[in-house]
């Protein structure tokens, strides 16, 4: 849809003086309304205040600014960050999961899961079991964060915390 590469260029530079990275632009019809939906990253991860930020530069764009145009009547503005689901498919991405838990599939039909250390332009070195592995960026075919559920490591709070 044009409207949602327009906004993806004229967008871009407004996000980007707060810090945080544009990573998608989503426009879709809901009845009479169109849904805005965009979405932003940085390193680090982006929060709530982050996203009120976001929300506030890109419905004044959209509304009065250079932008004004591309949205043609009523709108619903959606800001959210991508999710765990989001496929690694950049090196920022994969510099963002560095210390995570990966799974890739390679175009070979292999599987491996290793955690990302080191990130270059076209290839990152898994941490595999006990041995590094490299793996240029086109072997793989997709790449996700695996959620991760364990004992979370105590925080200065919690030593703040007396048990009655």
């Amino acid at each position: 849809m044009a409207a949602a590469a327009d906004l993806q260029v004229g967008l871009a530079p407004v996000v980007q003086a707060l810090g945080v990275d544009l990573e998608e632009v989503q426009v879709q019809g809901a009845g009479r309304r169109t849904v805005v939906r965009v979405i932003v990253d940085r390193d680090g991860g982006v929060d709530l205040e982050c996203v009120a930020d976001v929300t506030r530069v890109v419905s004044a764009a959209l509304d009065a600014g250079p932008l004004a145009d591309v949205i043609v009547g009523p709108y619903l503005l959606e800001v959210s960050s991508p999710g765990v689901d989001r496929p690694l498919t950049t090196p920022t991405h994969w510099r963002r999961a560095t210390g995570r838990l990966v799974r890739v599939d390679l175009v070979s039909g292999e599987t491996i899961e290793g955690r990302p250390t080191e990130v270059a332009a076209d290839s990152v070195v898994l941490a595999v079991g006990t041995a590094p592995s490299r793996v240029p960026l086109s072997e793989i075919r997709r790449a996700v964060v695996q959620v991760e559920f364990g004992a979370r490591e105590p925080d200065q709070s919690d030593a703040d915390v007396q048990d009655d």
